[in-house]
């Protein structure tokens, strides 16, 4: 009894945890402050609009810098997020309002104009934090008007920005930040040029409260436009569940009870006519399925992921994930995957325990590895990637080395507790039936009954169910539109589970009905392989993406959430499909 109370105990722990450490990075700026006294301003990062992963240091581009530039201190989220705040050229006095203040003057080469121009073809943007609040704006502009050959553009450089900052009593509400179009510089021609950055500040006066600065960053999200579409969304996927549901329950339910009826009475007459259907293959349902580590490791670590969506989940529904929370997500994301890495631990050897394995360690070690050794190869790659372009995306050594440090004494030894107590829990499979001792011969089947089709198959109807959602998680994601919906999220991710669920049922049973008792592996689905063929639909057609890092960076990590994907839905998959396989096999007599 006490180990059947071991796994909930240890996810309300593991909740506590996570809620206590991510509520401790992820408290927001609450300072009061005097008249005249300075709110720390910091720039982030410079990149062009349409590559959201290729960013660069602010002072990468040659603007005024302090002497000498600090770097603010960072939480692991931060840096992984690619944020690198350091002072920023600007002073902001509170209630002290600036016109055309001088920031410095500096004479800029021929390479460093070219460097502008460079930044201002690709659309460079800049990011800044200002009290915690984030800004945007352009550094420049070309002047295309009337001109069709690209050597007849202009460039400019803005070198006046104009900052609006609302404020209620001692706090900083809000902040608003142009760029003055009448104050630029040509940068059209290498040459050497004096530019005097220069700086604005208004200062005004609100009544909103402070809790509520955040909201203006999420209503973007929250348009009536925007929800009509989110709700068409769940309807659609609604609908796709009914159809689906009210199919098992009119179509596959009737079927089984006709099975039902035949086989009890065959059983009452003492026919002896030969068995046919899914009762034919009783002797063989059962019967342990090929690469058994594998498949243990591959539930191992699908439970994982599925534990940690939902805590994540949970997090976000309880407001930790406001907008623009620096680098929340993942720390979320590292912390709660380290700690659950012992559910993995316990349920791939518990399986495999189950499935008679013997070599238990082998199978631990693949479980560890079977997510994060492509995640990891992936990332080598992508950051030798980010560290040649010299961008924000390259993590430092010495975060590299804490992530070592976390995977090494928290992740790897939970993952081995977890397999020794999964190898100590004695449970049993539970299979209803005998299997015989040598396999039945699986008929032939036409084409689309094999294992790619069918798995093919169970995949298309859940990605359906939630391709209308993924636009905005990938605008979100890898654009500059903010997601904070999180509440119709998770209702599109349970039907997405509940479609899982019914379609993998639905085709193990047609599986079974043709006497194909080879049904394990094809309980997982393959709806990763249709999101994964979303992205390349997403990124020709939906956004303006370019050049070999960011391309690298969006199909090399998407392609780490697919198999993802993969590994979760087929454990939901393949946990429905298990359930469904021992009840319809408990209901008749099996000799």
């Amino acid at each position: 009894m006490e180990r059947k109370m071991t796994v909930p105990a240890m996810a309300t722990v593991l909740m506590f945890i996570c809620v206590g450490i991510i509520g401790v990075v992820s408290d927001a700026s609450n300072h009061r402050y005097k008249p005249e006294e300075t709110v720390p301003l910091y720039a982030n990062k410079v990149g062009p609009f349409h590559n959201p992963s290729e960013t660069y240091r602010y002072f990468d581009l040659p603007f005024c810098s302090p002497a000498p530039v600090k770097d603010k201190s960072e939480a692991l989220g931060e840096v992984l997020n690619g944020d690198r705040l350091v002072d920023a050229p600007y002073k902001l006095d509170f209630r002290v309002d600036y016109d055309s203040k001088s920031a410095c003057k500096k004479q800029l080469t021929k390479e460093e104009v070219a460097k502008f121009r460079t930044a201002v073809d690709k659309d460079y943007y800049f990011q800044m934090y200002f009290d915690d609040l984030p800004i945007w704006g352009f550094i420049g502009k070309v002047d295309k008007e009337g001109k069709s050959d690209p050597s007849e553009y202009k460039y400019f450089l803005y070198r006046h920005i104009l900052f609006e900052v609302l404020h209620n009593n001692d706090r900083v509400i809000e902040i608003n930040v142009r760029t003055d179009t009448n104050s630029m510089v040509d940068i059209t021609d290498d040459k050497d040029i004096e530019v005097d950055f220069m700086y604005s500040v208004k200062w005004k006066e609100t009544d909103t409260p402070f809790e509520k600065r955040m909201e203006k960053y999420s209503q973007s999200s929250s348009q009536q436009h925007h929800l009509e579409i989110h709700w068409f969304s769940i309807i659609n996927s609604c609908v796709t569940v009914l159809l689906l549901t009210g199919f098992l329950a009119t179509i596959l339910m009737r079927v089984l009870k006709n099975d039902f009826v035949k086989y009890a009475h065959d059983e009452e007459t003492g026919d002896d006519q030969e068995e046919t259907g899914w009762k034919y293959v009783h002797g063989d349902v059962f019967r342990f399925p090929k690469n058994k580590s594998f498949l243990a490791a591959c539930l191992g670590s699908g439970t994982q992921l599925f534990a940690l969506t939902t805590f994540v989940f949970l997090l976000a529904l309880v407001g930790v994930f406001y907008p623009y929370n620096r680098g929340a997500l993942f720390t979320a994301l590292v912390v709660i995957y380290a700690l659950t890495s012992g559910i993995a631990g316990y349920t791939a050897t518990s399986f495999y325990c189950q499935l008679e394995g013997t070599n238990w360690v082998r199978n631990l070690l693949l479980t560890g590895v079977l997510f994060c050794g492509p995640l990891f190869v992936t990332f080598s790659f992508l950051n030798t990637v980010a560290i040649a372009y010299n961008a924000t995306a390259a993590l430092p050594f010495g975060t590299i080395v804490v992530i070592t440090l976390i995977w090494a004494l928290v992740t790897s030894p939970l993952l081995v507790l977890g397999g020794i107590a999964g190898k100590n829990s004695k449970a049993e499979f539970q299979a209803p039936c005998r299997t015989t001792k040598y396999p039945r011969e699986i008929p032939q089947l036409p084409w689309y009954r094999g294992a790619i089709p069918q798995m093919a198959m169970a995949g298309f109807l859940p990605f359906s169910a939630i391709y209308i959602e993924l636009y905005y998680i990938f605008a979100s994601v890898w654009g500059h539109r903010i997601y904070t919906i999180y509440s119709i999220l998770f209702v599109v991710f349970i039907i997405l589970l509940i479609v899982t669920a019914f379609i993998t049922v639905a085709m193990t049973y047609f599986q079974l009905a043709a006497e194909d008792h080879e049904w394990w592996w094809r309980a997982f689905p393959s709806t990763g392989l249709f999101i994964y063929a979303y992205c390349f639909y997403y990124y020709h057609a939906r956004s303006d993406m370019s050049g070999f890092m960011q391309t690298s960076f969006f199909f090399g990590y998407m392609a780490c959430i697919c198999y993802g994907f993969f590994l979760m839905l087929g454990t939901v998959g393949f946990r429905a499909s298990l359930l469904f396989v021992r009840h319809i096999y408990r209901s008749i007599k099996c000799e």
